[in-house]
């Protein structure tokens, strides 16, 4: 579950300098942005309630979401939330927003780990976006989010997770990260951001070559990193000591310590 905070974290500077630099530095000045925030929310969200779900009870369920949101939104205002998610998240109403961004995909990564089966993940993962990213584009970028951290924690190879993502999702994942970096340009939207992400795990060799390719892109480098540091994180186990130390003292107790709950939990 760190995996996904600190890949926001590392990657939070260049989402404003964007850089296509492999080698790019860890800088001081990074910290955690709503990304981390929204994650604490989903797994606050589990662990008050992680009973399964079927499609009578989704509504439920999203407003259960829904409602965690809000609540770490007030906890922290100004950790860089989007225009249209902060002026829903003020709100008194829960009207649906239908967001096509990569805001759902990023916080989906705690609910590959909570539940057991692909066909549970997904419904959580719908539920979790029905408030917010009412759209089958985001809807469909946050289940690949989840589903590979699923299939990533459950052992399956790379070739394994690359062929049934491609195939439930309709992902082109063949393309290489040197092909993609060319021409990237900085763009949310989840069709664009989320199979991005997933390539730069799948041709990683480890936690930080995962992390070090989806900023060097060029693109939304907070929330790519995020998408790719937590599926890594699932699938290789560990994260590299000097990457937790710099990171981790980046983090708010309160994140921390939500986050921590969660894994003693379900990790």
């Amino acid at each position: 579950m760190f995996g996904a905070l600190y890949g926001d974290i590392l990657g939070s500077y260049y989402e404003v300098h964007c850089t296509k630099d492999y080698n790019f530095d860890f800088l001081p000045d990074s910290s955690f942005t709503d990304d981390s925030v929204l994650i604490a929310a989903v797994c606050k969200a589990i662990l008050n309630n992680d009973e399964e779900v079927s499609w009578h009870s989704l509504q439920k369920r999203a407003l259960e979401y829904a409602g965690q949101y809000k609540q770490y939104y007030s906890y922290y205002p100004n950790a860089g939330f989007g225009n249209m998610f902060s002026e829903w998240a003020r709100s008194e109403t829960y009207k649906r927003v239908k967001s096509y961004g990569n805001g759902a995909a990023m916080r989906a990564v705690p609910i590959g780990y909570a539940y057991n089966s692909i066909k549970q993940v997904m419904l959580q993962a719908k539920a979790s976006c029905l408030y917010t990213h009412k759209n089958s584009e985001a809807i469909r970028g946050a289940q690949a989010v989840a589903v590979s951290v699923f299939l990533a924690r459950s052992g399956q190879t790379k070739e394994e997770i690359k062929r049934l993502i491609e195939k439930k999702f309709k992902y082109n994942l063949s393309k290489s990260i040197s092909e993609i970096r060319g021409n990237y340009v900085f763009n949310s939207r989840a069709s664009y951001s989320v199979p991005s992400a997933i390539i730069a795990f799948l041709q990683s060799g480890d936690y930080e070559s995962a992390v070090r390719n989806a900023i060097s892109l060029g693109g939304d480098a907070d929330t790519e990193a995020c998408i790719a540091g937590g599926i890594a994180e699932a699938f290789y186990k560990e994260i590299p000591e000097h990457i937790i130390a710099f990171c981790d003292r980046k983090i708010d107790y309160t994140l921390k310590k939500i986050v921590k709950d969660f894994e003693e939990r379900y990790k």
